[in-house]
């Protein structure tokens, strides 16, 4: 089984200037697996796609991921050579995570889609992007997008997409459309009945998720958890009984929590402070205990 730990920074992240490439340096030479960007246009979070295109040119084996990048709103042809473009450019490194969009009514007016339409656009959306990704000239008349006559270029090598979500009808869209699965807030027993789910959509789709494509997003605190953040996971997850499980305080529960989601067949993980160092002395000193306490877990055991 081949583990792999990444590390994300949140939508709140004021990392927006050139200290970002010296983290991602860090990073890189560290042996971080991947670096994962969240998308908050309404926020001080630099945009994902121009920071990894800027993180790309500063290092060599760092992934680079989105988690997420909103695609209702986003024209999906020009969304599609983008990515397209920084996967070629990088070598293969980008591991984009795509999603329906946040919960912020401003940041879904910025978009200029309804919340009820998101769903039927992601997917539309999707299908027309991967056809770009085929070279081939793409023809699609839908309910959302019309393209005619479009040739993208250049042809990425391989481009994985990886979707989040727990509900039913965001696993079923993972076993539809999906190369891979990165949900965020959930329990190694979540994880276990989300892939079981995805991997029947799949089955009837004829369609397969690599072994090794199964992930998580875990945020981590090295203090207390603040209460407004434990505030608003009793409203997302009212089901669990102590949410806390959900956020590991100090590196001892982190490992356990992420050697139960590798008991479940959990492989690929991205790990994001809840509360992030105020300067790169501070990430330089986070990545020193994280590359003790943490990365000692990957493996590359079949």
């Amino acid at each position: 089984m081949k583990v792999r730990i990444g590390l994300g920074l949140g939508t709140r992240t004021r990392f927006n200037t050139g200290e970002l490439g010296d983290l991602a340096v860090d990073m890189d030479a560290r042996g971080v697996d991947s670096i994962w960007l969240s998308e908050r246009i309404n926020s001080q979070a630099p945009d994902p796609l121009m920071a990894l295109g800027y993180i790309a040119g500063r290092t060599q084996s760092l992934k680079l991921g989105t988690s997420v990048m909103v695609l209702p709103g986003r024209n999906p042809v020009i969304a599609a050579t983008q990515l397209a473009s920084l996967s070629t450019l990088s070598g293969g490194r980008l591991l984009p995570a795509i999603g329906l969009g946040a919960v912020d009514p401003a940041e879904q007016a910025a978009f200029g889609v309804r919340r009820g339409e998101r769903a039927a656009m992601f997917d539309e959306a999707l299908h027309v992007m991967r056809q770009c990704w085929t070279g081939d000239e793409v023809n699609h008349v839908g309910t959302h997008y019309r393209v005619e006559g479009v040739r993208v270029g250049p042809v990425p090598e391989r481009l994985e997409v990886w979707l989040g979500g727990i509900a039913d009808s965001e696993l079923r869209r993972v076993g539809r459309f999906g190369d891979g699965w990165l949900p965020s807030f959930i329990t190694p027993s979540d994880a276990q009945r989300g892939r079981k789910m995805i991997e029947e959509a799949t089955a009837r789709e004829g369609r397969q998720i690599d072994e090794d494509h199964y992930g998580v997003l875990i945020p981590f605190s090295l203090g207390s958890v603040p209460a407004a953040l434990l505030d608003a996971l009793a409203r997302r997850r009212p089901d669990l009984d102590d949410p806390t499980v959900l956020v590991p305080d100090g590196w001892e529960r982190l490992r356990t929590l992420i050697a139960e989601f590798v008991d479940v067949g959990t492989t690929k993980f991205v790990i994001l402070p809840v509360e992030e160092p105020r300067d790169v002395d501070g990430w330089s000193h986070m990545l020193a205990s994280v590359a003790d306490e943490v990365l000692t877990m990957e493996r590359d055991d079949a």
